[in-house]
C-alpha cells in the first residue's frame, strides 16, 4: 500500500480539496479528505493523466514501447491508438506487432481496427497488404482491438458501399466504437454520416465543421499534430460544447513529442482563459467515457493512473505519472537519457518486420520533358495543412529551370513504389517547398508508404531515393554535399532505437531541410501527406497523379 498526499482534482465532481490517494493493488483504494501539513512544502495536485484520442504511434517513428516511455514524461497515461500505417504495409502481421511492442511498456493503449487497408487502393495505389471486410470482422472479434478505426472512405459510406458498411457492421456487432474522417462534410451530408453510427472526426479545420459534428451528434477531436494543427480555430467549441470534445495529435513527430503532448493543448487552454473544469473533461475524461475505458478518473476503485503536477496554471510542470499504481516518470531522474541498446550504423544488421523489395533508380528514370504550351498539375503546399491547392498552369517555360516567378518556387516530386522491383516511378510537381539545393525522401508516405522524395535537381532526388532503398526505409535530407538519415527497418515506419535518439535525429533531418531551403516547420510530415488520395485537392501515388477532391485519375 502506498500513500500520496496533495490537492485532490477531482475532475468528475469538479472540485479540488486537500486529501490522500490511498494506492493498493494497483488501484485507488481509499480517497481521504485531509489537512496537509503546514510544512512549507508545496504539495502537489494530483489528478487523473492526460490521453490522445487519436493518435499513429507510427509518426512518432518509435516503437510503441519507446513512444509510451516519452508520452508518460508529459503526463499522458494512454492513447486511442490507429495502427493503419503499419496495417498498410504489413496488414495484421503488422497491427500484433503494435500490441506485442505496446506490451512491453507499463502504458495504456486502445488499439483501432484499421477500416481503409488501403485508403483507395485498386488502380490508384500500392499497398503492401489489404484487410478487407472479412479481416476487420476477424479484428473486432478481438478483446485487444477496442475501436474501428478511422473512415477514411466517406464517400462510400454516403453511397452505402456493401464491403464499407460491412466493416461498420461489424463494429456495432460487438460494441465498439467507429472513428470517423470526413474532412470539409457538413449539412446533410455530415448527418448522414453519422446516421451510420459513425461517432467521431478528428479531421474538423473550422469552427463551422465542428459545429455540424456535434450537431449531427458526433465528437468533435480537436488535433494539433506536427503537421496539421486546428487547435486556434476549433478551441471555442471547449466553451460550447465541452461534453463533446476530446484532444489528439494524430500525427505527431518525434522532436515535438519530446518537448510535449496533450499537457501542450491543456497550457494553452489554461492560458487563454477556458474554464479548467472544461478543459479537463476534455483532456482526462471524455476519451474514457467514449470508448468505454477502465483508465482511472481519480475516483476510488479505478485504476491507479494518475499524475502529480506543480499547479493548474498555464506553465504548470508534470511531476510524475503513475501507471497502475507503479511511478513510470520522476521530473527528477531523466529517463529515456540513456545509452540505447541499439546504435544507428547497426539497425540493418537485425532483423525486423518489414516490407521492401524497391530497385535503385537512375536521373533518366525520372527525367520528363517539358514543352511550352503544355499543361501542368502543381501541388500547392501550405506550412501546418495537410491541404493541397490543385494549380493546372499552361506553361510558358521549363518549371523546374525557370527562375522567373511562380516557376522558381516548383520543384519534382517522385513516388516510387516500395514493395515491386523494377517499377517506373511517378514524377509530379510540388510548389511550396521552396528547396534551392537539396532533397528530402522518406518512406513514410500516407497511407500505403511508398517511397516520396521531393528535390531541387534530379542528382539530388536520385541520390535520396537509393538512400532509402539501401536502408530498407527512412528518412533522408540532403543539402548540397551532405546528407543526413535516419533508418526506419521497422516496416519502413520506425526506427529500434532510444526515442530521444530518434527525435535527435529527426531535428538534424529538419535543419538539413532548411538549409537546403525548405523552412517548413515539418517539412517531412507535410510531404508525407501528398501521396494520400483522401484530403483534398490533389495528391501523386506510386500509380497516379489523383485529383483527391473528385476523386478521379488525371489522365492529360
Amino acid at each position: 500500500m502506498k500513500k500520496y498526499l496533495g490537492h485532490i482534482v477531482d475532475v468528475v465532481h469538479r472540485e479540488i480539496f486537500e486529501g490522500e490517494l490511498i494506492v493498493r493493488d494497483g488501484r485507488i483504494a481509499q480517497v481521504k479528505r485531509c489537512e496537509l501539513p503546514k510544512n512549507g512544502k508545496q504539495w502537489p495536485y494530483l489528478m487523473p493523466g492526460f490521453i490522445d484520442s487519436h493518435v499513429h504511434i507510427e509518426s512518432s517513428m518509435m516503437a510503441p514501447c519507446e513512444f509510451a516511455r516519452v508520452a508518460a514524461s508529459h503526463g499522458t497515461i494512454g492513447v486511442v491508438t490507429d495502427p493503419h500505417e503499419i496495417g498498410n504495409v504489413l496488414g495484421i502481421e503488422g497491427i500484433d506487432y503494435m500490441i506485442k511492442s505496446g506490451q512491453l511498456s507499463p502504458f495504456n493503449y486502445c488499439f483501432a481496427a484499421p477500416s481503409c487497408v488501403p485508403a483507395c487502393g485498386g488502380g490508384i495505389e500500392t499497398s503492401g497488404a489489404v484487410i478487407d471486410a472479412a479481416g476487420v470482422e476477424e479484428l473486432m472479434a478481438r478483446d485487444d482491438i477496442g475501436v474501428l478505426g478511422e473512415v477514411m472512405n466517406f464517400p462510400g459510406v454516403l453511397a452505402n458501399n456493401p464491403e464499407v458498411m460491412r466493416k461498420i457492421r461489424a463494429a456495432h456487432a460487438h460494441d465498439k466504437p467507429v472513428d470517423g474522417h470526413a474532412p470539409g462534410l457538413v449539412g446533410d451530408e455530415r448527418k448522414l454520416y453519422a446516421q451510420t453510427g459513425i461517432s467521431t472526426d478528428h479531421e474538423c479545420t473550422t469552427l463551422e465543421e465542428g459545429r455540424a459534428c456535434i450537431s449531427a451528434g458526433m465528437m468533435v477531436i480537436i488535433r494539433e499534430g506536427s503537421a496539421s494543427r486546428d487547435y486556434e480555430k476549433l478551441s471555442p467549441l471547449i466553451a460550447e460544447s465541452p461534453d463533446m470534445v476530446m484532444f489528439c495529435t494524430d500525427d505527431c513527430h518525434p522532436d515535438d513529442l519530446i518537448h510535449g503532448h496533450i499537457n501542450q493543448l491543456v497550457k494553452r487552454a489554461i492560458s487563454e482563459g477556458y474554464d479548467i473544469w472544461n478543459i479537463l473533461t476534455a483532456a482526462c475524461i471524455n476519451t474514457q467515457r467514449h470508448y468505454r475505458l477502465k483508465w482511472g478518473l481519480l475516483q476510488e476503485g479505478d485504476a491507479a493512473n494518475f499524475i502529480a503536477v506543480d499547479g493548474l496554471h498555464p506553465h504548470f510542470r508534470v511531476l510524475q505519472t503513475f501507471i497502475n499504481g507503479i511511478e513510470v516518470y520522476n521530473s527528477n531522474t531523466m529517463p529515456g537519457f540513456s545509452q540505447p541498446s541499439i546504435r544507428q550504423d547497426d539497425v540493418n544488421d537485425n532483423e525486423y518486420p518489414n516490407k521492401f523489395v524497391a530497385s535503385p533508380l537512375t536521373v533518366e528514370d525520372i527525367h520528363s520533358e517539358l514543352k511550352v504550351s503544355e499543361k501542368v498539375h502543381i501541388l500547392k503546399v501550405f506550412d501546418g495543412s495537410l491541404y493541397t491547392v490543385h494549380e493546372a498552369v499552361e506553361i510558358t517555360g521549363n518549371p523546374i529551370e525557370d527562375a522567373k516567378y511562380p516557376w522558381a518556387e516548383v520543384q519534382k516530386m517522385v513516388v516510387l513504389n516500395r514493395y515491386e522491383p523494377n517499377v517506373r516511378p511517378v514524377v509530379g510537381m510540388v510548389r511550396g517547398f521552396n528547396l534551392t539545393d537539396g532533397a528530402l525522401a522518406g518512406s513514410v508516405a500516407h497511407d500505403c508508404h511508398n517511397i516520396v522524395a521531393i528535390g531541387s535537381s534530379d542528382e539530388y532526388l536520385v541520390k535520396a531515393i537509393n538512400r532509402i532503398i539501401e536502408m530498407k526505409g527512412g528518412l533522408v535530407a540532403v543539402s548540397g554535399d551532405e546528407m543526413i538519415d535516419l533508418a526506419l527497418p521497422i516496416a519502413g515506419l520506425m526506427s529500434p532505437l532510444n526515442g530521444y535518439e530518434v527525435a535527435y535525429r529527426a531535428l538534424q533531418l529538419r535543419e538539413m531541410a532548411h538549409r537546403a531551403g525548405c523552412k517548413m516547420k515539418a517539412p517531412f510530415i507535410t510531404m508525407s501527406f501528398l501521396c494520400l488520395p483522401v484530403i483534398p485537392e490533389l495528391k501523386v501515388t506510386d500509380k497516379c497523379l489523383w485529383d483527391s477532391k473528385n476523386m478521379k485519375v488525371i489522365e492529360d
